[in-house]
């Protein structure tokens, strides 16, 4: 089992929260299984304690560190919302590793980029979601990542040479080595897309851990809470609004794979959740049929805004027994929360300038800085923010003029001041930049791909009120199409653009 070494001047790790929760309840239960997690992996659903989910999580880390894995080396992780992914991240950290999350959505070239770029050693995904093989995805694009030495998977049917992870919760070996418990250190690269094309973004312990606290405080979320998670967790945004906010809480995270209504409400009831976080729409959706009479044990809605551009028109919330929470997300760099108003269910003002966590308590601790930058664009920064991450580049060596360094980043989102309330409005995404739900791409890269795909091929992308946009596609041959972009290692957002719309539903 590893070992854990205190250094002097250390600061909270997200296995060391974990364990601070262990000491207090080992017999509570921790972790709950999504209630179609067989459809959705073929895999039986679990429940854990605390007691358990360290047991399991320890074994898992004595399997990376026995695999050869050095400490501070990089593991990709693509996996679903399930507890599989909660276990594997704290394993990884318990083991001293660095943790890439990959978007189910993302398939073999961005992969394969991914791997590359952060130079990972090791990837662990499942055989299947939702009828993919993710097993061959992974093991297709670490065959093109010469750093990759080990590959693991969760599920039956595993391909050769891909090792189970089943197996090693179970075997539960003893395999240990010292790990600094020190939240200083380099804890998640997520990839960002930005106009120059994407771009990783590291981040220390203490990171995310601040990104949850924004959230956590915001929402007025009580100690000992019992989470539904219904957001995809592959993203910074993603593990800080579950993993990293239940460890804050100490209570139970269930888990929900987006997105089923009648699962989610039957989970919810359940096990009396008084928490839900979820991409906004839902639950403004869940809203409009009535929540408060459906799940009445709700009393806290986290809403996370992949488009923060779209709060500003977003209906009133009506529940009256649960507040909501508008988290605005700006990909990997950052967000900020701020609760809706008990009285009408209104959004609550952005103001420029320092803001605490919670927003309503004068003095409370700052989470971050709010700013309009020069160009009109919306700025953070603040202890989650990465800013060397998105620093820009440095001048040419014969410049004569040294560019002052930046203590913000730059998200690219349009924004203004309204000079009656004083307070931000975010107008619109960064331009060249689409957005179809979480994945995000180039707008250039339709263009690239329709060309790839012959003479009278179009591939465009349409607003859409739910997901930012949608995807629309158009061949001579649409069959001939989706073939082609599907050996390409593309997205099936862009295979399915090409879909016959006579059978459409």
């Amino acid at each position: 089992m590893p070992t854990e070494v205190t250094h002097p001047t250390a600061s909270p790790t997200l296995d060391g929260l974990f364990k601070r929760v262990l000491a207090r309840r080992p017999d509570a239960l921790a972790l709950v299984d999504p209630h179609n997690k067989p459809r959705i992996t073929g895999q039986p659903r679990k429940r854990l304690t605390f007691a358990q989910a360290d047991r399991a999580i320890s074994a898992l880390a004595a399997h990376f560190i026995e695999s050869g894995l050095p400490a501070n080396s990089v593991i990709a992780v693509q996996l679903p919302n399930t507890i599989e992914f909660a276990l594997t991240i704290l394993a990884a950290y318990r083991a001293g590793l660095v943790v890439v999350p990959l978007p189910l959505l993302w398939r073999q070239s961005e992969l394969t980029m991914a791997l590359n770029r952060t130079a990972a050693r090791a990837i662990v995904t499942t055989s299947r979601v939702d009828g993919v093989v993710h097993a061959d995805l992974a093991m297709n694009a670490a065959a093109e990542a010469f750093s990759i030495r080990h590959v693991c998977g969760f599920g039956d049917d595993l391909p050769e040479g891909m090792a189970s992870l089943d197996q090693a919760i179970i075997r539960e070996s003893t395999a240990a080595r010292a790990v600094i418990q020190d939240g200083r250190k380099a804890a998640l690269i997520s990839f960002d897309l930005t106009q120059d094309g994407f771009r990783p973004v590291p981040r220390a312990h203490l990171g995310l851990i601040a990104g949850g606290l924004a959230i956590s405080l915001e929402s007025d979320m009580p100690q000992g809470a019992t989470v539904m998670s219904a957001f995809s967790p592959m993203s910074f945004a993603g593990l800080t609004s579950s993993l990293v906010v239940w460890l804050l809480s100490g209570g139970t995270m269930v888990l929900h794979h987006p997105f089923d209504d009648e699962v989610l409400e039957q989970q919810i009831n359940e096990h009396s959740c008084d928490t839900l976080i979820a991409p906004a729409q839902l639950a403004l959706r869940l809203d409009e049929l009535d929540l408060s009479a459906k799940m009445p044990s709700l009393r806290h809605v986290i809403g996370l805004w992949r488009a923060p551009e779209q709060v500003a028109s977003s209906p009133f919330w009506t529940a009256r027994r649960a507040r909501l929470t508008d988290v605005y997300l700006f990909g990997e760099a950052g967000l900020f929360g701020a609760r809706r108003t008990a009285a009408d269910g209104s959004r609550a003002p952005i103001k420029p300038g320092p803001h605490g966590a919670p927003r309503e308590l004068p003095g409370s601790s700052i989470a971050g800085d709010i700013l309009l930058t020069p160009k009109g664009t919306l700025g953070l920064r603040g202890p989650m923010v990465p800013v060397a991450a998105y620093a820009p580049p440095p001048p040419p060596s014969d410049s004569l003029i040294a560019s002052p360094p930046r203590d913000f980043v730059d998200t690219g989102y349009a924004a203004r001041l309204d000079r009656a309330t004083g307070a931000i409005n975010i107008t619109a995404p960064p331009s060249g930049i689409m957005a179809v739900g979480g994945y995000r791409f180039l707008a250039q890269d339709l263009q690239e791909w329709s060309r790839r795909l012959g003479q009278g091929a179009l591939l465009t992308a349409l607003p859409d009120r739910l997901s930012g946009h949608r995807l629309a596609g158009r061949a001579q041959d649409n069959a001939r199409a989706r073939e082609a972009l599907a050996e390409l290692g593309l997205n099936p957002l862009m295979v399915e653009a090409f879909r016959d719309r006579a059978n459409a539903p």
